[in-house]
Formats: structure tokens, C-alpha cells, sequence
């Protein structure tokens, strides 16, 4: 009996593409505060299009897993999907791609628990993005099926590239003009001098 690659071919194609949807919801996350397109892209509809590209990317990301388990190339199963490094195939670099997707959804989460863990958490719950970035690039690289083809050579490569230009846009480019200082009030004469 001949195998059917449908699952293994769609387990491949929702990898890559949950890949690509984290990276434009990164690069829609930093374009937030660092505005480089100037008053043309308001902070809200960045922040709206940040949270929809991360949705999904989690889909895609559940297909992916879905897709996976489906497949008989490789036996993985539920629990291979939670526990980092329960899977059988390279099962450092799976579970990188485990644990990447387990964060992306904590910060995803984090959107709606914004006002309860307060902002200051929040942010730096969001540190935790350049992590889940760094994670799934190195699991795509190094368990991905096709990273040894140069079409995902050059996707991962414009992918870190894209990331790194514009998280050094933001923290070197100021968001915007800085407010005026106030000048101070004229002093008024005293009573009684001279």
C-alpha cells in the first residue's frame, strides 16, 4: 500500500505559514511604537492587525499540529504537542517548535489579561515574543523538512532580517517629535522691591 503524503504535505505548508503570520505579527508589533510609515498607520489599526496576525499564526500553528498527528511519515502524538521533546523526530528542535508555540499563545492570551496583570507586566511578558521568534526559526531550520532548500533558506533569512531591522528601527528611531518643552512662567516683581 502506497502512503499518502496529503497530511505530511500539509503539515509542512501550515508550518512554513504559522511561521511567516509570527513574523508579520512581530514586525506589526514593533511598527506600534516605532512608526516608521509616520501618521499613515494609526496605533490601533497596528495594534488590531498585530493581534489578528497572531490569531493566525496560532491556527495555522493548531493545523500544524493537527496535521502532524494525522501524518504516518513521522508517528508524533497529542502529548508530543505539549511536552516539549516527547517527539521522536529531532526531538530538541520539535520541542523548540513546542515550547515557541506554547508562549506565542501565553502572549496571545496576555492580550485579554492586559488590564489584570497590569502593563508593566504585560510588556514584559511581551519580551517573551523575541523568544518564541528565535525558538520557532531555529525549529524550522533544524526539524523542518525543507529548510535545506534554498526558497527557505531565504525565508528565514528575510524573516530574522525583517525582525532585526525593525527592532533596531524602534530602539534607534524616535517614535515620533518629542513634546516642547514648557517655557517657564514669567516671574512677576515682588511687592515692596526696589
Amino acid at each position: 500500500m502506497k502512503h499518502d503524503p496529503t497530511f505530511w504535505l500539509l503539515a509542512r505548508a501550515t508550518g512554513l505559514t504559522a511561521y511567516v503570520l509570527l513574523t508579520a505579527s512581530v514586525l506589526a508589533g514593533l511598527v506600534v511604537k516605532s512608526k516608521p510609515f509616520g501618521k499613515s498607520v494609526k496605533p490601533a489599526t497596528a495594534v488590531d492587525l498585530h493581534k489578528l496576525l497572531a490569531l493566525l499564526g496560532l491556527a495555522a500553528l493548531a493545523m500544524h499540529g493537527i496535521t502532524l498527528v494525522l501524518d504516518r511519515t513521522v508517528e508524533i502524538g497529542l502529548g508530543a504537542l505539549l511536552v516539549p521533546g516527547l517527539a521522536p523526530y529531532r526531538p530538541l528542535w520539535t520541542g523548540l517548535g513546542v515550547l515557541a508555540g506554547e508562549l506565542m499563545l501565553i502572549v496571545y492570551v496576555s492580550f485579554a489579561l492586559r488590564r489584570r496583570i497590569g502593563q508593566k507586566n504585560w510588556r514584559r511578558l511581551h519580551w517573551a515574543t523575541y523568544g518564541t521568534f528565535a525558538a520557532a526559526t531555529l525549529h524550522g531550520l533544524l526539524a523542518g523538512s525543507d529548510s535545506g532548500q534554498p526558497w527557505a533558506q531565504a525565508l528565514y533569512v528575510g524573516a530574522v532580517g525583517a525582525v532585526v531591522f525593525a527592532t533596531a528601527w524602534r530602539a534607534l528611531v524616535p517614535a515620533g517629535p518629542r513634546p516642547r518643552p514648557r517655557p517657564e512662567p514669567a516671574s512677576t516683581p515682588t511687592e515692596g522691591a526696589s
